[in-house]
């Protein structure tokens, strides 16, 4: 998100006519724009921040209203209730009536949601509504705002288009959001001021800035003129690809998998290694997976490749360590080991999501570009599931053993995508 934001267009934001079933945009009226691509991955990025600030907060409340490990990880995985019931929505109606109706409210949703979390501190009712609305804007930005910047990035709306580059811009705008919400929350919360608000007002703030960008977006796709049960918009054709099922599928819980065992489990675990500032190494912990995680995605874009499952083989295989050393820092109960295992957890992260979108974008057919990537998100949210569940076997196993036997699942995950290696391409 550099200086390239900023291109001489004209862009009419609504209503333009269609060329080739996309809209075309006006002629350049002679002054700089914001890039329409750039509008909407603010959106991303912000809302995004929203949904990864109570990440870091989970050590807090434990903290302060002595909730349980299980408690606080079911109010993480709770906005995964908002996500996937937005992502299986709204991406396929904004194939069918464009991307401006169902992406704009997001940023909104998202505000309501930090103003619960900020009122209900002490309350878990209030918190788990908050992370609930929170999921339903990142549910409504992934899908959605995914597929946009993809359309954005693609002519006429950008000058030098480049394949899988709107799939790469929507996954740094996504990660860079997830790891400075983080960041700056658990800053705010370890050493600020009303350290059970400041940080939801901060987003709020950030939120309303990027919606004021946003609103000139132009749109993508126009409504469609076809008249159907809505049901059928409501199906995905393309989710039955066998490329799909074979290769994006089994390496999709994995994404946030990953992500969540390097922010969630593993900053709850090495409390004891850092008092007084368990909050702090908490976003600390946070924000070098998700800076590994942006760091990677250039080189997970140049080992993508359409012709082979290359892009997603490697970085399921970087799991299989990540899991190693997330067990070796647990079984230690060592804090420097357990940053080399979120760098290299934040590692397999970021290669996983930019090499399924990747994935996604060369099966989806036009009209169904924001369905299947829903669903591809909508798999890579049970990964934040895996917290909750370790939790409650805690009881009767160790975190080692558990994440020992995460590396063996990666490693047979590795095995089934292998199988379908340069099976089932779409260019066939």
């Amino acid at each position: 998100m550099s200086a390239t934001a900023t291109i001489r267009t004209g862009a009419a934001r609504t209503g333009m006519p269609r060329t080739g079933g996309h809209p075309t945009p006006a002629a350049p009226a002679g002054r700089m724009r914001i890039a329409p691509w750039f509008s909407v991955s603010a959106a991303l990025f912000a809302v995004a921040w929203g949904g990864n600030e109570f990440t870091p907060l989970l050590v807090m409340y434990r903290q302060l209203d002595q909730m349980s490990a299980l408690t606080v990880n079911v109010l993480l995985g709770a906005y995964v209730l908002g996500i996937v019931p937005a992502l299986l929505v709204g991406g396929p109606l904004s194939d069918r009536y464009g991307r401006r109706p169902l992406f704009l409210p997001a940023p909104l949703i998202a505000v309501a949601g930090s103003g619960l979390l900020a009122v209900g501190a002490a309350s878990a009712p209030l918190l788990f509504a908050g992370r609930v609305l929170s999921g339903i804007a990142l549910g409504l930005v992934m899908a959605v705002g995914t597929s946009w910047v993809k359309e954005l990035s693609e002519a006429p709306f950008d000058a030098a288009p480049v394949e899988g580059r709107g799939a790469s811009r929507a996954a740094l705008a996504l990660t860079i959001g997830f790891a400075l919400g983080a960041g700056v929350a658990a800053a705010l919360a370890q050493f600020g001021p009303a350290r059970a608000v400041a940080p939801y007002v901060v987003h709020i703030v950030i939120t309303l800035a990027a919606f004021a960008v946003l609103v000139r977006a132009p749109e993508s796709r126009t409504r469609s003129a076809v008249s159907r049960p809505l049901r059928m918009d409501l199906r995905i054709p393309t989710a039955m690809h066998r490329r799909f099922l074979l290769v994006v599928a089994p390496m999709a819980p994995w994404v946030f998998g990953t992500a969540a065992s390097a922010y969630a489990i593993l900053p709850g675990l090495m409390m004891s290694q850092a008092p007084g500032f368990e909050i702090g190494v908490s976003g600390l912990l946070c924000v070098v997976a998700l800076g590994c995680g942006v760091a990677v995605q250039r080189f997970a874009a140049r080992i993508d490749t359409p012709r082979s499952a290359r892009g997603i083989g490697v970085a399921l295989t970087v799991t299989v360590p990540a899991m190693l050393l997330a067990a070796v820092a647990v079984g230690l109960n060592s804090l420097p080991w357990a940053f080399v295992a979120a760098a290299v957890l934040g590692t397999a992260y970021g290669m996983l999501l930019v090499g399924g979108l990747r994935e996604i974008q060369r099966i989806a057919g036009p009209d169904d570009l924001a369905g299947l990537t829903a669903v591809y998100y909508s798999l890579t949210y049970v990964g934040f599931f895996i917290p909750a569940i370790l939790a409650a076997l805690g009881t009767w196993l160790s975190y080692s053993t558990m994440f020992l036997a995460g590396a063996v699942i990666a490693l047979l995950s590795v095995g089934v995508v292998a199988l379908s290696w340069r099976r089932h391409l779409p260019s066939a």
